[in-house]
Protein backbone atom coordinates (compact mmCIF):
# COMPACT_ATOMS: atom_id res chain seq x y z
CA UNK A 1 0.00 0.00 0.00
CA UNK A 2 2.97 2.45 0.79
CA UNK A 3 3.98 2.44 -3.16
CA UNK A 4 0.56 4.48 -3.58
CA UNK A 5 2.50 7.17 -2.99
CA UNK A 6 5.21 7.64 -5.59
CA UNK A 7 5.28 10.73 -7.51
CA UNK A 8 3.92 9.43 -10.82
CA UNK A 9 1.40 6.95 -10.22
CA UNK A 10 0.80 5.33 -14.02
CA UNK A 11 -2.64 5.07 -14.37
CA UNK A 12 -4.15 2.09 -17.32
CA UNK A 13 -7.15 3.56 -19.31
CA UNK A 14 -9.39 1.03 -21.16
CA UNK A 15 -10.07 3.97 -23.76
CA UNK A 16 -13.54 2.67 -25.63
CA UNK A 17 -14.80 1.20 -22.01
CA UNK A 18 -14.20 5.33 -20.55
CA UNK A 19 -15.41 6.74 -24.04
CA UNK A 20 -18.51 4.65 -24.14
CA UNK A 21 -19.70 5.72 -20.26
CA UNK A 22 -19.60 9.32 -20.54
CA UNK A 23 -21.72 11.48 -22.58
CA UNK A 24 -19.50 14.07 -23.98
CA UNK A 25 -16.95 11.35 -25.57
CA UNK A 26 -19.53 9.43 -26.75
CA UNK A 27 -21.24 12.00 -28.26
CA UNK A 28 -17.21 12.88 -29.80
CA UNK A 29 -17.49 9.27 -30.63
CA UNK A 30 -20.30 9.38 -32.85
CA UNK A 31 -18.44 11.80 -35.02
CA UNK A 32 -15.80 8.93 -35.48
CA UNK A 33 -14.35 6.59 -33.59
CA UNK A 34 -11.17 8.84 -34.46
CA UNK A 35 -12.96 11.91 -32.52
CA UNK A 36 -13.66 9.86 -29.52
CA UNK A 37 -10.23 8.80 -28.87
CA UNK A 38 -8.47 12.11 -29.45
CA UNK A 39 -11.25 14.09 -27.13
CA UNK A 40 -10.43 11.25 -24.37
CA UNK A 41 -6.92 11.58 -25.01
CA UNK A 42 -7.24 15.71 -24.65
CA UNK A 43 -8.93 15.43 -21.41
CA UNK A 44 -6.18 13.12 -19.93
CA UNK A 45 -3.87 15.48 -21.15
CA UNK A 46 -5.01 18.40 -19.45
CA UNK A 47 -4.74 16.30 -15.88
CA UNK A 48 -1.46 15.21 -17.17
CA UNK A 49 0.01 18.31 -17.48
CA UNK A 50 -0.96 19.41 -13.91
CA UNK A 51 0.49 17.00 -12.27
CA UNK A 52 3.60 13.84 -12.37
CA UNK A 53 0.85 11.36 -13.61
CA UNK A 54 1.19 9.12 -16.61
CA UNK A 55 -1.91 8.12 -18.21
CA UNK A 56 -1.77 4.89 -20.46
CA UNK A 57 -4.75 4.67 -23.11
CA UNK A 58 -4.83 1.19 -24.38
CA UNK A 59 -7.37 0.74 -27.48
CA UNK A 60 -8.58 -2.11 -29.60
CA UNK A 61 -6.36 -1.38 -32.60
CA UNK A 62 -7.27 -2.50 -35.72
CA UNK A 63 -5.11 -1.32 -38.53
CA UNK A 64 -4.60 2.40 -38.50
CA UNK A 65 -3.35 5.09 -40.87
CA UNK A 66 -1.38 7.51 -39.30
CA UNK A 67 -3.61 10.40 -40.02
CA UNK A 68 -6.15 8.64 -37.35
CA UNK A 69 -3.94 8.49 -34.50
CA UNK A 70 -4.34 10.83 -31.92
CA UNK A 71 -2.20 13.76 -32.12
CA UNK A 72 0.75 13.94 -29.20
CA UNK A 73 -0.86 15.58 -26.55
CA UNK A 74 1.77 16.81 -24.26
CA UNK A 75 1.82 15.77 -20.77
CA UNK A 76 2.56 12.26 -19.96
CA UNK A 77 0.49 10.12 -22.21
CA UNK A 78 0.73 6.97 -24.14
CA UNK A 79 -1.79 5.15 -26.57
CA UNK A 80 -1.68 1.85 -26.98
CA UNK A 81 -3.35 0.23 -30.01
CA UNK A 82 -3.76 -3.82 -29.47
CA UNK A 83 -2.76 -6.22 -32.34
CA UNK A 84 -5.18 -8.78 -33.30
CA UNK A 85 -5.39 -11.57 -31.96
CA UNK A 86 -4.55 -9.64 -28.85
CA UNK A 87 -7.47 -7.24 -27.15
CA UNK A 88 -7.19 -4.40 -25.28
CA UNK A 89 -8.12 -6.36 -22.16
CA UNK A 90 -5.29 -8.28 -23.06
CA UNK A 91 -2.64 -5.71 -22.96
CA UNK A 92 -4.30 -4.30 -19.64
CA UNK A 93 -3.79 -7.51 -17.48
CA UNK A 94 -0.54 -7.71 -19.48
CA UNK A 95 0.75 -3.81 -18.37
CA UNK A 96 -0.93 -4.34 -14.87
CA UNK A 97 1.44 -7.07 -14.37
CA UNK A 98 4.70 -5.50 -15.43
CA UNK A 99 3.71 -2.26 -13.05
CA UNK A 100 2.26 -3.77 -10.45
CA UNK A 101 1.88 -1.62 -7.29
CA UNK A 102 2.61 1.50 -9.02
CA UNK A 103 -0.76 1.00 -11.47
CA UNK A 104 -3.97 2.25 -11.67
CA UNK A 105 -6.10 0.23 -14.03
CA UNK A 106 -9.67 1.78 -14.90
CA UNK A 107 -11.47 -0.17 -16.35
CA UNK A 108 -15.29 -1.96 -15.78
CA UNK A 109 -14.31 -5.33 -17.27
CA UNK A 110 -14.87 -7.68 -14.23
CA UNK A 111 -11.58 -10.11 -15.86
CA UNK A 112 -9.26 -6.71 -15.90
CA UNK A 113 -10.40 -5.43 -12.17
CA UNK A 114 -9.47 -9.27 -11.11
CA UNK A 115 -6.26 -9.59 -13.06
CA UNK A 116 -5.48 -5.69 -11.55
CA UNK A 117 -5.69 -6.90 -8.15
CA UNK A 118 -3.55 -9.87 -8.01
CA UNK A 119 -1.24 -8.17 -10.10
CA UNK A 120 -1.21 -6.03 -7.16
CA UNK A 121 -2.26 -3.20 -9.30
CA UNK A 122 -4.93 -0.67 -7.76
CA UNK A 123 -8.37 -1.24 -9.70
CA UNK A 124 -10.74 1.56 -10.31
CA UNK A 125 -14.26 1.40 -12.07
CA UNK A 126 -15.14 3.54 -15.04
CA UNK A 127 -17.67 5.06 -13.35
CA UNK A 128 -15.98 6.15 -10.25
CA UNK A 129 -12.83 7.38 -12.69
CA UNK A 130 -14.96 9.61 -14.36
CA UNK A 131 -16.86 10.87 -11.42
CA UNK A 132 -13.43 11.89 -10.06
CA UNK A 133 -12.32 13.42 -13.33
CA UNK A 134 -15.24 15.91 -13.07
CA UNK A 135 -14.67 16.64 -9.51
CA UNK A 136 -17.44 14.87 -7.95
CA UNK A 137 -17.31 14.52 -4.23
CA UNK A 138 -17.59 11.53 -3.33
CA UNK A 139 -19.05 10.58 0.81
CA UNK A 140 -15.92 8.85 2.55
CA UNK A 141 -18.95 7.01 4.53
CA UNK A 142 -19.43 3.91 4.06
CA UNK A 143 -22.35 2.64 1.98
CA UNK A 144 -24.49 0.43 4.72
CA UNK A 145 -26.76 -0.70 2.07
CA UNK A 146 -24.03 -2.40 -0.26
CA UNK A 147 -23.40 -6.36 0.00
CA UNK A 148 -20.43 -7.96 2.22
CA UNK A 149 -19.14 -10.57 1.82
CA UNK A 150 -16.04 -10.54 4.07
CA UNK A 151 -15.01 -11.25 7.95
CA UNK A 152 -13.42 -7.88 10.14
CA UNK A 153 -15.34 -5.28 10.91
CA UNK A 154 -18.46 -4.81 8.83
CA UNK A 155 -18.26 -1.54 9.07
CA UNK A 156 -14.88 -1.02 7.34
CA UNK A 157 -13.96 -1.16 3.44
CA UNK A 158 -12.40 -4.14 2.11
CA UNK A 159 -8.47 -3.36 1.16
CA UNK A 160 -9.19 -3.03 -2.63
CA UNK A 161 -12.51 -0.84 -1.85
CA UNK A 162 -9.59 1.83 0.11
CA UNK A 163 -6.80 1.74 -2.53
CA UNK A 164 -9.36 2.58 -5.20
CA UNK A 165 -11.35 5.32 -2.74
CA UNK A 166 -7.31 6.99 -2.18
CA UNK A 167 -6.06 7.00 -5.71
CA UNK A 168 -9.46 8.82 -6.95
CA UNK A 169 -8.83 11.42 -4.12
CA UNK A 170 -5.58 12.25 -5.28
CA UNK A 171 -7.27 12.44 -9.04
CA UNK A 172 -9.69 14.87 -7.61
CA UNK A 173 -6.84 17.15 -6.04
CA UNK A 174 -5.38 16.83 -9.65
CA UNK A 175 -8.54 18.62 -10.91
Amino acid sequence: AGTLYFSAMRWLIDGYNVIRRDHDLRGAEAESLAAGRAALVRRLAAIARERAEVFTVVFDGARLRADELPAAPGGAIDVVFSRPPETADDVLRRLATKWREAAVVVSSDRAVETAARRAGAVAVRVEDFLAALDGDAEDDDEDDDAPREKRGNPRRLSREERASRRVLRRLRRIN
